[in-house]
């Protein structure tokens, strides 16, 4: 029995043209060479028409595809009015990581810069955004990896796949929103509906053998944790953030910002339409678009004028499922793909996460929202910080950013609302080369508690603990899983709790780590690791490309 997604979406499963790519591929690795052309163009939805920063044209934009091992060059000019760079969820290579100001200055107008790099040690689905002011509204796609010549995926062969990208949209300019939100020291108004692939769904207005297919999930919005389902339909989750998982079966999955999770699907339902469906995850007192998104998964043969079904989505509020799904993560682990999880670890590092407000005296309320790690609210640089650390610039960045918050408190506790200034700055963390770190993201009721879905550039980590309430030191890392934790580039720090993950620092260079909602970042919740060059060539930044874009 065959199924098929409404092309009205523009949703297709592209597994002959897909696969029969890649098997006409060379055994020994390629050179994927890709052009991006930054491009505004008018488009319309919810019946207000805009102009956005689009990639060749497409909204959202096209797909890069590579093996594991091969090279991807993607050549990147800027036509649009709007300086860009872009993230590529890579390793390795800093000088194509892309977050603006970080590794490198942005792309301007009327100027290319070529990201290169080489897809090592991941495989599955990844995306790249633009990483700079609020562009990956609409500058956004996805990566996909497939294993290496020879090899199969490590969960039963699908028949076919598609990708699903959920985004936001505002009916007005976003970068108009958020400057005039920024001078009243206020949060920009939430988005005015969810997409899926950059469509908003018809719940808006205007807008054969049971096979088994492969959904390549991607969370593209800029500030919502999102629950996902299909109705009448399981997904077993088979993969997060291009790593394999134990497989399990599940109704519905949790994606923040900046995640992806691959999912195996059987068509196996009685022959209808049915609803794909998404809607936020929020268990603090925040504001969120909290409007469903939907799609429609259509078996072949079945008229249009069929009614779809629509999927039962938890609560928006549901902390209960949210904390059981996350759990249910798993590494692996197996002999082909071993959960390197470091068992010795030569640093301890304990973030506190918060919100905080400093004076403004052109504000509204006569302060800004601020947000902070151990207090201190990054100062973004005009400088890359990766220039000014391999070319010893003076003056652009300090190194003494604190392990520990500057004054221990009960983190989780009653609500504080008074002195709530934060310091600013950009000081980064020293870090030895191939050390092995343990950080804690400790959240705090500043304000308020929240949810943080923290990325960190350069690096995979394992999450080896979790829980709500204040992090304990004494008693918590006892419960560590150390065998097969779940090994991603991003995860959620839960509402009112902590998150604690491992990694080896064996990646040279200077690597961004930012909450992935946009809103937070924006406000400084952000930081950067220095990492120090080992004693050889392989072990040291690579010099940098001629074309790097200058400040």
């Amino acid at each position: 029995m065959a199924m098929r997604l409404d092309s009205y979406l523009q949703l297709f499963f592209v597994g002959c043209f897909y696969f029969s790519w890649f098997l006409s591929s060379p055994a020994e690795a390629a050179v994927r060479k890709y052009q991006f052309d930054i491009r505004v163009k008018n488009v319309s939805r919810l019946c207000h028409a805009k102009p956005i920063a689009t990639v060749n044209g497409r909204f959202p934009g096209p797909t890069v595809y590579a093996r594991e091992g091969d090279r991807v060059l993607v050549d990147v000019t800027n036509y649009a009015q709007y300086n860009i760079s872009i993230h590529w969820h890579q390793f390795r290579n800093g000088w194509a990581d892309g977050p603006a100001y970080i590794t490198q200055c942005p792309i301007k107008t009327g100027h290319s810069y070529t990201y290169d790099f080489n897809v090592t040690g991941q495989r599955g689905t990844l995306w790249w955004h633009a990483h700079i002011l609020w562009l990956r509204a609409t500058v956004y796609g996805a990566i996909v990896i497939m294993p290496k010549e020879g090899r199969m995926f490590p969960f039963p062969q699908p028949h076919g796949e598609t990708k699903i990208i959920l985004g936001e949209w505002w009916n007005s300019d976003v970068e108009t929103l958020v400057n005039q939100a920024n001078k009243l020291g206020l949060p920009p108004p939430t988005s005015d509906s969810h997409t899926i692939n950059g469509k908003p769904g018809p719940l808006f207005p205007c807008s054969s053998k049971r096979k088994t297919y492969l959904l390549r999930i991607i969370n593209a919005a800029l500030n919502d944790e999102l629950f996902f389902a299909i109705a009448g339909h399981n997904m077993t989750v088979v993969e997060i953030d291009a790593v394999y998982t134990k497989p399990f079966t599940t109704r519905v999955i949790l994606i923040a910002p900046g995640q992806t999770t691959n999912v195996l699907i059987k068509a196996d339902q009685p022959r209808s339409r049915y609803f794909m469906a998404a809607r936020p995850f929020m268990d603090a007192p925040v504001p969120v678009d909290n409007k469903t998104v939907t799609a429609i998964l259509h078996y072949k043969g079945i008229p249009n004028t069929v009614l779809p079904s629509m999927p039962k989505l938890p609560a928006p509020n549901n902390t209960n499922v949210a904390l059981r799904y996350n759990n249910r993560l798993r590494s692996l682990n197996s002999p082909q793909f071993p959960a390197k999880v470091p068992l010795k670890v030569d640093r301890h590092l304990f973030y506190t996460v918060g919100l905080g407000a400093n004076p403004c005296s052109s504000c509204q309320n006569g302060t800004q929202l601020t947000a902070s790690l151990n207090n201190i609210t990054f100062v973004m640089p005009k400088v890359g910080l990766l220039q000014a650390h391999y070319f010893h610039i003076k003056g652009v960045f300090k190194t003494d950013f604190p392990d520990r918050p500057p004054v221990p408190f009960n983190y989780t506790g009653v609500p504080l609302t008074a002195n709530l200034g934060t310091s600013l700055g950009t000081r980064l963390s020293k870090v030895a080369f191939n050390s092995t770190i343990e950080l804690v993201l400790q959240d705090t009721n500043l304000l308020t508690v929240e949810s943080h879905p923290f990325h960190l550039h350069g690096f995979n980590f394992f999450v080896v603990g979790s829980g709500v309430g204040n992090f304990d030191p004494s008693k918590d890392p006892a419960k560590f899983n150390l065998v097969d934790p779940p090994e991603r580039n991003t995860v959620g720090v839960p509402t009112g709790g902590w998150t604690a993950i491992r990694f080896r620092a064996d990646n040279p260079g200077v690597w961004f780590m930012h909450c992935h909602l946009e809103l937070h970042t924006m406000w400084g919740l952000k930081m950067a690791f220095v990492v120090e060059n080992g004693k050889s060539p392989e072990e040291s930044i690579i010099p940098p490309p001629k074309d790097l874009p200058p400040c």
